[in-house]
């Protein structure tokens, strides 16, 4: 028989996990009957805490951790980021834990966050995003033994637990409706190349060209500014034989090339449509409003948040939850080419 686990307990006492957590734990945040019911069904189903649990328990301070390795500047015009932390705030404040947030300028400054915190035991976990390819601070966070869930990666093959949603199908669903359209000339103007999920969308563009008979599809990889954005998109709009659509990874990116676009007078979506792979009021009040994906940020940030509740609460379990795909939301600015 598996052993039983706090979900198996919460599911049987009809609360949350992270009410189980305190209960087992002796921890404020839940009734003296709650706690009386839930520690009388741990009895009968004979469960047993975790060692590493256990011991992570004893020395709980109540704050989890964020690193992130990107320019300050950049982030500071990021709605995706703005939704995202503040989902992850939602689902801990729901459960009285705080957050810590760092920018560092790279992952070497990241790792060194993570030692820092764990040796002065500063954090129960951390929030990881942007997973890179051979990411070190997967192993790095395994040997600390720090709980953590990766936000957009499915947790290095399963080494950590992940919140996700599927780059490739997302990537696959833009290029498809621009092919039915009738554009054979796609741009994607790319994120961070090392990004995970930058070589994700890539890769499905590539397979995709062939298939369906595009002419030419590029990828040109960026930092996610707006200035290189905006950069890239001058040098596809004067070429000879530019692109009739393009994909931008951000929302940020795709404004600027909006932007570009009515600078050097290509009409959109007349001449040329614009498709951004994260939607936001960004994208809405564009004239012409932009075509994008949509998905739920906020809910993706609650929901990173609750996994790694529960996998510090049990870190015997590795949860890999995937979440929706975004679904494309069409505007005025994709049409047939002309």
């Amino acid at each position: 028989m598996a052993r039983p686990t706090i979900a198996d307990i919460a599911s049987r006492a009809g609360v949350s996990k992270g009410a189980v957590s305190f209960a087992l734990n002796g921890r404020p945040g839940v009734s003296d009957a709650t706690r009386e019911r839930i520690l009388k069904i741990a009895e009968q189903m004979s469960w047993r805490p975790h060692s590493a649990a256990r011991a992570l328990g004893a020395s709980r301070v109540d704050s989890v951790g964020m690193v992130i390795a990107r320019p300050a500047r950049t982030l500071g015009v990021e709605p995706f980021f703005a939704h995202l932390l503040s989902g992850v705030q939602s689902g801990l404040s729901a459960e009285s834990i705080s957050l810590q947030l760092l920018i560092v300028e790279d992952t070497t400054a990241e790792i060194e966050v993570y030692r820092r915190w764990a040796s002065e035991h500063r954090v129960d976990g951390v929030i990881l995003v942007d997973l890179t390819v051979k990411d070190p601070r997967i192993d790095e966070l395994k040997a600390l033994e720090l709980p953590a869930v990766v936000i957009g990666g499915r947790g290095g093959k399963g080494a950590l637990a992940s919140v996700w949603a599927d780059d490739r199908d997302a990537m696959l669903a833009i290029v498809e409706y621009l092919a039915a359209l009738g554009h054979r000339r796609i741009a994607h103007v790319a994120g961070t190349p090392n990004f995970q999920h930058t070589q994700r969308r890539i890769k499905a563009v590539r397979d995709a060209a062939p298939r369906l008979g595009l002419l030419d599809a590029p990828s040109l990889t960026t930092d996610f500014s707006d200035a290189e954005g905006a950069a890239i998109t001058r040098k596809l709009l004067s070429q000879p034989d530019r692109p009739t659509a393009i994909v931008y990874d951000s929302d940020v990116m795709a404004v600027a090339g909006l932007g570009v676009a009515m600078e050097m007078g290509v009409a959109v979506p007349g001449e040329l449509s614009i498709v951004a792979f994260d939607d936001s009021i960004l994208t809405q009040l564009m004239h012409p409003a932009l075509t994008a994906l949509s998905r739920d940020t906020f809910d993706f940030g609650r929901q990173a948040a609750e996994v790694l509740l529960d996998t510090i609460a049990d870190p015997t379990q590795v949860i890999n939850r995937r979440t929706p795909d975004p679904i494309l939301t069409v505007r005025e600015s994709t049409a047939p080419p002309t």
